[in-house]
C-alpha cells in the first residue's frame, strides 16, 4: 500500500486533514504528518518530515506520497530527503497537487491498492476550483 505524509506549516491543519482523508480512505490508510515545528509553531521541520516518512515505510508502505501546503516546506523536505538512505528516498515521490485536495484524492487511490505511479497520478489529475457566478 502506498502511504502518504502531509506537511503543513501547521501541525493543527495537518491533523485536520489527516482526519479528514483517513475518514474518506478508511482506517487502513498509511498517513503520517509533519506539521509545524520541533517546538510548535509555525513552520516545517526536516527531522518531523524524515520520521514522518520513516514510520511509514517500517508500517511496510510500498511508497511514499508526499504533499506540502506551500513551497516553502520544499526545503525542509529536501533537509529530510538527506536524511533517509538510497533505498528510503527512492520509494518517497513528491506531489505538486494541492495539500488538500491532492490528499483527499491520493487518499482514495491509496485505498484501493493503487500503485504509487497512480496515487500520484489521481491526486495532480484535474482538480480546480469551480467557477463560481460573477469570477
Amino acid at each position: 500500500m502506498v502511504g502518504l505524509v502531509l506537511i503543513s506549516h501547521s501541525a493543527k491543519l495537518a491533523e485536520g486533514l489527516l482526519d479528514m482523508v483517513g475518514q474518506v480512505a478508511g482506517d487502513d490508510a498509511l498517513i503520517a504528518t509533519a506539521g509545524g515545528t520541533d517546538d510548535g509553531r509555525l513552520g516545517t521541520s526536516a527531522p518531523l518530515i524524515s520520521a514522518a516518512i520513516r514510520s511509514l515505510l517500517d508500517q511496510g508502505a510500498d511508497g511514499i506520497l508526499v504533499l506540502l501546503d506551500l513551497g516553502s516546506a520544499a526545503l525542509s523536505l529536501e533537509l529530510a530527503l538527506e536524511e533517509l538512505s538510497d533505498d528510503e528516498r527512492g520509494r518517497v515521490r513528491v506531489s505538486e497537487a494541492p495539500l488538500v485536495e491532492g490528499a483527499v484524492l491520493a487518499g482514495v487511490q491509496a485505498s484501493i491498492g493503487a500503485s504509487l505511479d497512480e496515487v500520484a497520478e489521481a491526486a495532480a489529475g484535474g482538480v480546480s476550483m469551480p467557477k463560481l457566478p460573477g469570477s
